[in-house]
């Protein structure tokens, strides 16, 4: 309703300009029904004078060979008989409709009813916090509490995922206290101290040390426990394997410290070899690794078993004597890193100790002393000097 855009189309029509079936309705044909002029839809839909009504307008399409229906409803009906008609008369060819694709059931939905379930991103047998209440290793939190497992059998749940004896627990807790912290000297203290005075925040602290753990520095337990178990599991006598290990030109990993020896014991060795001795049921890698330090002490004084080496071969005998684990578990703890990660558990107490207390101390940036430093300017055999070494005076 309203405008004369129509009556152009109609022209056209007769005309010859547009010479395919035009079906067409113009709508507002119920403008009749009310009193005064309607306005429909937007500012241009509405009648001014008898020509733009909608009735006029579909009399006069109609007139002019469009084909009409009689009311809005019929309009489907129309383009029916009009398509049919052209159809039968060969003016439209009709195709095949291809096979409509199969739209497949809605993700959502198919996953509700049961029919498909969602491939998990990470698979984890050992805690679970989806019911009521955490589990760890199936071990509700309230259990873990009201037995009094403490932190060596939450430890032996989330890591070995069973509960592992008492003394094993409580051999797991001693590992923890002894290797908590070894003074500010070592690397991954030094490491931890320097970064927090240089006002890194805790974590960044704790990662500067932890990053010093390796072969050298508290990373040898894994290697030591491998060594031992090794060379007493093939029956080698202790004295032969020292000699091939010599030949190989390999470290016994586990074995010497810089100022501890036989006249004078680490205590924390001490430790750890009588609690084993006393408590695990038979220790037959901590007894051949004694052996070892016996020939290899004769050799030179510090040539001890060391803290690493000593937990490393009893918590090899303790895991295979607890009756807990299988020996193929045993060796897959050892190939983990499970040693080492006891060390980097441990330690980490101490290097968050060290950062603690460089705060409370208000310690300043940390640069270390000029004239605890050699500069060398020139390398041995490099330069015209062949053979010298310069150095900046200090």
């Amino acid at each position: 309703v309203g405008g004369t855009d129509e009556y152009d189309l109609i022209e056209a029509v007769k005309s010859g300009r547009i010479t395919k079936p035009v079906v067409a309705w113009c709508v507002g044909t119920c403008a009749s029904c009310f009193t005064t002029e309607v306005q429909f839809g937007h500012a241009g839909a509405q009648a001014r004078g008898d020509l733009e009504t909608a009735a006029a307008k579909n009399k006069a399409m109609k007139q002019a060979g469009f084909h009409v229906p009689d009311s809005l409803d019929k309009l489907p009906e129309m383009i029916n008989k009009v398509y049919t008609e052209l159809v039968l008369n060969g003016d439209i060819v009709e195709t095949p409709e291809g096979e409509t694709p199969q739209v497949p059931m809605d993700y959502t939905l198919a996953k509700k009813l049961g029919m498909v379930r969602k491939p998990a991103s990470f698979i984890s047998s050992v805690s679970d916090d989806w019911g009521e209440e955490l589990t760890y290793c199936g071990m509700s939190i309230s259990d873990v509490f009201q037995q009094g497992v403490g932190v060596g059998g939450v430890l032996s749940l989330l890591w070995f995922r069973r509960r592992l004896p008492a003394e094993c627990t409580k051999f797991v807790e001693m590992i923890l206290m002894v290797t908590a912290d070894h003074g500010p000297a070592v690397s991954g203290a030094h490491n931890t101290i320097v970064t927090a005075r240089a006002g890194k925040d805790l974590v960044s602290a704790l990662c500067c040390g932890l990053l010093t753990i390796g072969p050298r520095f508290g990373g040898a337990l894994d290697d030591a426990a491998n060594m031992f178990a090794s060379a007493q599991g093939n029956g080698i006598a202790p004295k032969d394997w020292i000699e091939k290990m010599k030949k190989s030109n390999q470290l016994i990993m586990g074995i010497g410290h810089r100022i501890k020896s036989l006249a004078n014991p680490d205590q924390r060795v001490e430790i750890i070899k009588n609690f084993a001795k006393k408590h695990f049921k038979s220790t037959p890698v901590l007894d051949y690794a004694l052996e070892v330090e016996q020939i290899t002490t004769r050799k030179r004084a510090n040539l001890i078993l060391n803290m690493d080496g000593c937990i490393a071969v009893s918590f090899v005998d303790m895991i295979r004597s607890c009756g807990a684990l299988s020996q193929e578990e045993c060796d897959d703890l050892m190939e983990f890193g499970c040693l080492n990660g006891l060390f980097v558990l441990g330690r980490s107490i101490g290097f968050i100790g060290h950062y603690l207390d460089q705060l409370r101390l208000k310690q300043p940036l940390y640069r270390h002393p000029w004239d605890d430093i050699t500069y060398i300017q020139e390398l041995a055999g490099q330069g015209g000097n062949m053979g010298q070494l310069s150095v900046s005076p200090s």
